[in-house]
Parts: structure tokens; sequence; C-alpha cells
């Protein structure tokens, strides 16, 4: 099968579905499955129509995670819109295998609640003059792991925090899987 990625997330997955149509030909990349921790997500039905399997699993049990993770070996755990903090034993057991995508410039607009429209608002709210991408490695902390790639993109002061959020958005399509094949290859 070559190297093998499991996904997290927690939404409606459009960077999971980026991330296996990126490499659904690749020779050696596969996306393997891919993990949420909500049932009401949107991403089951995005990526099972891509023939990935996706599965709830619980996420307040780290042993359920781990187990998972033993029994199919990852070479890369991605975090793509996942929400919950990484268990440290897992952190410690995956280390530098486990990334993730942040939609500012770290270390602005980081930690503990800022993700999705929350970061952008706040990027809104201070007139920042631009934005963009963190991809990551995860540590303990909420988006303090080493920085693998930032990209940025001009804001203007009349965007919105939705516009900003779209900005981002097509830089999240345009690089994770590009720095994913990189740190697989």
């Amino acid at each position: 099968m070559g190297k093998k990625i499991i996904i997290l997330a927690s939404g409606g997955g459009t960077n999971a579905q980026n991330i296996i149509q990126y490499f659904d030909k690749h020779d050696n990349i596969k996306v393997h499955s891919v993990l949420c921790n909500r049932k009401e997500a949107g991403v089951y039905d995005r990526v099972n129509a891509l023939g990935v399997q996706c599965q709830w699993f619980d996420a307040s049990n780290d042993l359920t995670l781990e187990d998972y993770m033993k029994e199919y070996q990852p070479d890369l755990i991605v975090l793509a819109g996942y929400l919950k903090k990484i268990p440290p034993s897992l952190v410690k057991g995956y280390p530098n295998k486990i990334i993730n995508i942040h939609p500012a410039l770290l270390p602005k607009y980081g930690g503990k609640g800022m993700y999705g429209m929350h970061v952008h608002k706040a990027v809104k709210a201070a007139g920042e003059t631009k934005s963009g991408i963190t991809i990551h490695y995860v540590n303990e902390h909420y988006d303090e792991g080493g920085v693998i790639l930032q990209k940025a993109v001009t804001l203007d002061s009349q965007d919105t925090p939705s516009d900003i959020g779209a900005k981002v958005q097509q830089l999240e399509y345009a690089y994770f899987p590009k720095a994913i094949e990189q740190l697989l290859s």
C-alpha cells in the first residue's frame, strides 16, 4: 500500500475530501480512513462517496483512538478540521507524525477556541492586512507545535470574516495535500 494516512475530522470534511482526491491516483500514498468525533458531521457522506471508510469514534475515550492507530499503523495522522485536543499519550506515541492545519498565521490567533469563523472574526476585528494558513506538527498544546509551512493571503479592508475564510480555504486546498506529500516522500 505504501504510505498510509489516517485523517481526523469534526465537521463538513471539505479538507478531508480534498486530501483524499489529491492522493487518489498517487502510487505510494493513500488515505486509509477518516475518523470523526461528531455523529452529525457532514464528513461521512462526503468521504464515503469517495470510497474511503469514515467512522465515528468516541473522543472522550482516548484508548479508542490509540487502539485504532496501533491496529492500522499510519505513517501520518492528519487533523483536517478536527476540534478536539489530541491525547498526550498519542502525541508521545507518534512524534512528528501528527499534523494540523490552522486557518491563521500562527502564533497569532491560535489556541483553545480559535478555529473556523472565530479566527476569521478575530483577524477582521484586529484590522489585519493579511491572514493565511499554518501547517504544523501537533504537540501537547493547542497550535504550538513546530511550523511545517505557512502561506499568506492579502486582505482588503472591506473583506468580511466570510471573505477571509474563503481566501484562507483556497490556501488550505492548494497547500495542505502538497505539504502532506512532501512529509511522506
